[in-house]
């Protein structure tokens, strides 16, 4: 059998190269080969051999895919930023390099510069993944303030005649993003707006968060095919802009809101948005564990029935409704009929129907008080925030009231 020159890989051989030695044993045939891809996962890399290893990357002119996931198990935090700048310095150099994947690596605030410089700069990005780097919401808006950056570099190479691919993937999960850095990431967005797959699950991101990325960010991406926003917190403020803005992604085919708590009524008004008809290509509705009730379960199953003709799977485990429920019921048929029409001769089975319905929670008549004072509680906040964005946008008078003056001199004195 051949051996496949175009790809160079040392994945999952345990391997802890520290010295220029050490790399060198194990590099031949990458420093032999016109590699398009290359896999360094699975191995823990030191400074010294991640010069080696920039270096020999840095001549590589027809890379395309480099798999940096879980190098630095072990590093001293101190060692991570000159490795890390060492790798990525020679892959901006790398015209055809459109995927880079930098999963399970412990960046956070303290070692982002070198992947901030790398992001805002290399305009042959497509494929960005990014989970479970430790960032927090303050490396993660320097983050999407670096895809910012790069929309202008992008935007700037195309006005010289260059031909530049658009950002399609943008995997950044595990990541501790929370509301603090949602402004910069729905900023993001909204240029990136031929963005076509957007995962970001368990980022602690609460509906306020869920909210802006929603009706700011994620909007403007009408192509979006894969969106994943699994275990963050929607409630009734984030369902209300997931209802809003669902219709304008024509071309979605796979939606995760799985264990987001979006509630009964959230759990309506979303199934009443996937009834407009405007979603016909989506293919897998993930909904586990968000209280949805059999309200929902109801208005979801029509929906599926007259708005959604491509829908083979959806994920309902962990809901309030009773598994004898007659729309549960509808849905599993109108799901095997699809099957039995759509699948051809080769059926996965993983891919159609219904997933395990063992942990769903038969109350789906009584309203959950709680519930009621969240909705509440979400609902002065909405007013709020649009009141403080309208309070924003407001003309300031050019000249100031003489009782505002008096007053910023009362507190300067204060400053400590």
């Amino acid at each position: 059998m051949a051996t496949n020159t175009k790809l160079f890989s040392l994945e999952g051989k345990g391997l802890k190269l520290d010295t220029a030695a050490d790399v060198e044993a194990h590099i031949k045939a990458l420093r032999e080969n016109d590699v398009e891809e290359v896999r360094f996962l699975g191995n823990t890399l030191g400074v010294e051999a991640c010069k080696v290893l920039g270096e020999v990357l840095g001549t590589k002119k027809n890379l395309q895919i480099a798999n940096l996931a879980d190098i630095f198990t072990g590093r001293l935090l101190n060692e991570i930023p000159q490795a890390l700048s060492s790798l990525l310095e020679a892959l901006l150099t790398l015209p055809k390099l459109h995927t880079i994947n930098l999963n399970d690596n412990a960046f956070g605030l303290n070692t982002q510069a070198p992947l901030v410089a790398f992001l805002s700069s290399h305009v042959p990005l497509q494929h960005l993944i990014l989970n479970n780097n430790g960032l927090g919401p303050h490396a993660g808006t320097l983050i999407a303030d670096a895809l910012t950056a790069l929309h202008g570099k992008k935007e700037e190479a195309r006005k010289a005649g260059k031909e530049v691919p658009l950002l399609e993937t943008v995997i950044c999960g595990r990541n501790r993003l929370e509301n603090g850095s949602m402004t910069a990431w729905a900023k993001a967005y909204s240029l990136h707006t031929g963005v076509k797959e957007v995962k970001m699950v368990q980022n602690g991101i609460r509906q306020e968060g869920i909210s802006h990325l929603l009706t700011d960010g994620l909007r403007h991406a009408k192509g979006i095919k894969v969106l994943d926003l699994q275990d963050n917190t929607f409630t009734i403020l984030g369902a209300r802009a997931l209802a809003t803005v669902a219709p304008g992604w024509t071309e979605v085919q796979e939606l995760g809101i799985g264990d987001s708590l979006l509630g009964s009524k959230g759990g309506v008004l979303f199934a009443n948005a996937l009834a407009k008809g405007q979603n016909k290509k989506l293919e897998l509705l993930r909904l586990q564990y968000n209280d949805i009730t059999a309200k929902g379960l109801e208005a979801l199953t029509a929906a599926a029935k007259d708005a959604l003709p491509a829908l083979k799977k959806v994920e309902l485990n962990g809901n309030k409704f009773s598994e004898e429920d007659l729309s549960l019921m509808k849905l599993r048929e109108l799901l095997d009929e699809r099957k039995e029409k759509l699948a051809g001769d080769v059926v996965i089975e993983d891919d159609w129907g219904l997933d395990s319905l063992s942990d769903l929670e038969d109350d789906s008549d009584d309203e959950d008080e709680s519930e009621e004072e969240e909705e509440e509680a979400d609902e002065l906040r909405e007013r709020l925030l649009e009141e403080a964005k309208e309070a924003q946008e407001e003309p300031i008078a050019q000249k100031q009231d003489k009782d505002v003056d008096a007053l910023a001199a009362e507190l300067k004195k204060t400053e400590i």
